[in-house]
Order: C-alpha cells, then sequence, then structure tokens
C-alpha cells in the first residue's frame, strides 16, 4: 500500500487513498503508533463520492473516528490535487459536512464548515470557557500566559464535556493558541478546528477583527478570517515522505 506522510503546521498525518469503504480504525491505531508505526496524530483515508470531488475518513491516532480536523483538510486537499484526484478549487466530504479548499504550491486554504454554539459561556474549575463547534466541539479559555495551560485540568474538561480544549491569549497583534486533543489525549502542535473556534471566540467578543495571524504549539504561522459568518483557514503544508508498506508488516 502506498502512503504519505503530511505535516500541516504541527499536526501530522498518514494519507492513502483507495476505493474499499471500510473501518480503518484499527489500521490507524496501527500506523499512528510513534515506535512501531510511521507516526502520527491521525490517519486519512480518501474515497470516491459522486457528489464532490471525494469523501475522506479521518480516525485519531487511538482509532477513534471524527467528524473533522482543520489542519487535515489542508494535507489532504494538497494530497489529493498532487495525486491529481482533485483540481486545486476542490470539495469534498467530511463527517461535518462538504468542505472547500484550494491550493497554491505549498499554501492550503479551508473553508471550515459553519461555528455552532453548544453552550453558553459558563465558569469550571475557576476559569471562563466558550464552547463552539468548529467541526468538532472545543472548549476555549482566554488566558493572560501561555504557562496557564494545564494538562491535568484540560484531560479534566475534556472528559467533563467530551471536547477539546484550548488555551488562547492575544498578544495585541495576533493569537497564540495551545490545544489538548481528545482522541490523542494530549497537547498537539496545533489544531485547526481548535484554532478556529480560539479566533471565533475572540472575534465575537469583540476582542480582535475579522482577520488575523494565529501561532499555535508548533509556532507556525497560520492566517484565520471570517467573511459573512464563514470561516477561511490558510497555511502551509508539507509533504513529509512517500513509501509503499506491506500491511503483514505492521
Amino acid at each position: 500500500m502506498k502512503i504519505s506522510k503530511y505535516n500541516a503546521s504541527g499536526n501530522d498525518f498518514v494519507i492513502f487513498h483507495t476505493f474499499i469503504e471500510k473501518d480503518y480504525s484499527s489500521l490507524a491505531k496501527k500506523l499512528c503508533h510513534r515506535q512501531e508505526g510511521i507516526g502520527a496524530d491521525g490517519l486519512i483515508v480518501l474515497l470516491p463520492c459522486s457528489d464532490v470531488d471525494f469523501q475522506w475518513l479521518f480516525y485519531n491516532s487511538d482509532g477513534s473516528d471524527a467528524s473533522m480536523c482543520g489542519n487535515g483538510t489542508r494535507a489532504c486537499a494538497h494530497y489529493a490535487y498532487s495525486n491529481g484526484l482533485a483540481p486545486k478549487n476542490m470539495s469534498f466530504l467530511t463527517g461535518a459536512g462538504v468542505i472547500s479548499s484550494s491550493v497554491v504550491d505549498n499554501i492550503v486554504e479551508s473553508e471550515l464548515t459553519a461555528v455552532k454554539e453548544v453552550r453558553e459561556k459558563f465558569v469550571a474549575e475557576g476559569r471562563e470557557w466558550y464552547f463552539f463547534d468548529t467541526g468538532v466541539p472545543h472548549l476555549v479559555t482566554i488566558v493572560n500566559d501561555l504557562a496557564e495551560y494545564d494538562k491535568a485540568l484540560a484531560s479534566k474538561m475534556r472528559y467533563a464535556h467530551n471536547a477539546n480544549v484550548n488555551f488562547v491569549l492575544f498578544d495585541g497583534k495576533s493569537l497564540h493558541v495551545r490545544t489538548y486533543e481528545r482522541g490523542v489525549e494530549d497537547e498537539t502542535g496545533a489544531c485547526g478546528t481548535g484554532m478556529a473556534a480560539a479566533f471565533y471566540t475572540m472575534n465575537k467578543l469583540g476582542l480582535i477583527g475579522d482577520s488575523i495571524k494565529v501561532y499555535p504549539t508548533s509556532k507556525e504561522e497560520l492566517q484565520l478570517r471570517i467573511v459573512e459568518g464563514k470561516l477561511f483557514f490558510k497555511g502551509k503544508v508539507a509533504r513529509v515522505f512517500e513509501t509503499t508498506i506491506e500491511l503483514q508488516d505492521i
């Protein structure tokens, strides 16, 4: 089986395309394992789709499936275009709905699904929390220092609300976000839908404008903007390598 390893702003993915639609959760756990497999935050499988350019199946590193992944949309869009599966301006089906992406060299911008407010602002564990679904559910709390990120607290909130957890800092010019991702059960280098949730929260509160640079833990620069209520997420992706593996070997 031919596969590609991609990095999108600190999130890494194993990607392949096939005509066979089935449950790849066990394969995801094997391929994503960082000691016994290739190592990745998630597995993306591209499949044919009659209504759009293709559809995907997305699995976290623990084998659980996820409706959406912002950085994943950008990585798989680049993969699809590079492999002749879609034009540079494409649309594809995810568990959260249809995503549109555009590819220009190694820069990919995705239009994310409509944001939904899961719950109004609430207080828990001594912090104020905002709760939005940007394809998957995200809790957001605003901090004055990213050192306020607390893995134990993030894990507690993740399991209490079945959501990813984001700590966001606005430095007067740009946003900085640290994200604890469910399915990985740890902080990741970046989370696209998490950065989108942080941006949407800050914009909704009137603390930032309609376009801003965002930096995740990986420190890579991304751009988020909102146009007529639609979120657009843009940044670099990198194809790390391609290889062929024998399934019985993993």
